[in-house]
């Protein structure tokens, strides 16, 4: 059968955690998600597939996240999409996926210092940054994302490696994480805006960091030179959960009102049709049908078009 969670490994590496991966052992269990997601059944089929081909490597020293082996792949691959996340190369398959996340990741390293560090990734999706966190340095990562099918596609890609690295990811939101100081960098990306209090959401991750852990908050904004905040009245570029669309500096306010101390905004910039778009491997509506189709600059509910803001700020 194919692992969802190595929780054995967990706890070796995590210790003080223990009693809280105890808790959550059900989450690696195939028939806990069976019996609450009617698509499961065949995620897990097709990751089980993928578990049993012959292992592959993992190509450590690369500006991307690839997967060198012989074994078919593409058939199991696309039983897990979509996939929002990425780009992956498994097996000379491209997996092109609806977000350009490596360009995220570009932006964000040069800020950024992973080197022997573990990193917590909040909202992490199928775990593409983790990979990219390990590429460049990190002694281990842990992911947090709900979504059974997101654990899923991260599964299938650890599968294939032979001697898979110290990557986990836990199918559970930031507000279940307990107030432990364990990481050294917390990512919170694209994860804010759909937070009904997103000082508590920062209060949260950095609970997880030790004192003088970097905390990385990135967000959709809105442009602005004050401290000021987007309210929609329904949905947001026809997502429906988006509470509060911050300026750069509003995310700066609640970082600092949530203690963390040299906070500063790194990297602002519009989000393109180029980044985040349709594909074979997510075939449905993205962003390009989330804008005014004779305005670009607006959303089609007639608010400012997507920015994005990397910040950085220090537990004390």
């Amino acid at each position: 059968m194919a692992t969802l969670i190595d929780f054995e490994q967990l706890a070796r590496t995590l210790p003080q955690w223990e009693t809280f991966f105890k808790h959550h052992l059900s989450l690696a269990d195939a028939d806990y998600w069976t019996s609450r997601n009617r698509d499961f059944n065949r995620w897990y089929t097709a990751l089980t597939e993928i578990a049993n081909l012959p292992n592959s490597s993992l190509s450590v020293h690369s500006d991307r996240v690839e997967i060198e082996g012989t074994a078919a792949v593409e058939e199991p691959l696309r039983a897990l999409m979509p996939w929002r996340k990425g780009p992956y190369f498994i097996n000379g398959v491209h997996v092109d996926t609806e977000w350009r996340s490596d360009w995220k990741w570009d932006r964000l390293l040069p800020h950024i210092d992973v080197i022997g560090k573990s990193v917590l990734d909040v909202g992490c999706g199928n775990g593409y940054h983790m990979w990219r966190a390990l590429q460049a340095g990190a002694s281990w990562c842990l992911g947090v994302d709900p979504s059974p099918l997101f654990l899923c596609q991260f599964a299938a890609i650890k599968a294939l490696i032979d001697n898979p690295p110290n990557l986990h990811l836990l199918p559970i939101g930031a507000e279940a994480l307990p107030d432990i100081a364990a990481f050294d960098i917390a990512l919170s990306m694209g994860v804010i805006y759909h937070r009904r209090d997103p000082i508590a959401h920062i209060h949260d991750v950095t609970g997880t960091l030790k004192p003088g852990g970097t905390m990385v908050l990135e967000s959709i904004v809105i442009q602005d030179d004050f401290a000021t905040s987007l309210i929609p009245e329904s949905r947001y570029a026809r997502m429906r959960n988006v509470w509060c669309i911050p300026s750069p500096l509003q995310m700066i306010a609640w970082m600092r009102e949530a203690g963390l101390q040299d906070c500063q905004v790194v990297d602002v910039g519009k989000t393109t049709l180029d980044e985040q778009r349709t594909t074979r491997w997510m075939p449905y509506e993205s962003l390009d049908k989330h804008l005014d189709p004779n305005d670009h600059s607006k959303t089609v509910e007639g608010y400012p078009a997507p920015y994005r803001a990397i910040c950085i700020g220090t537990k004390p």
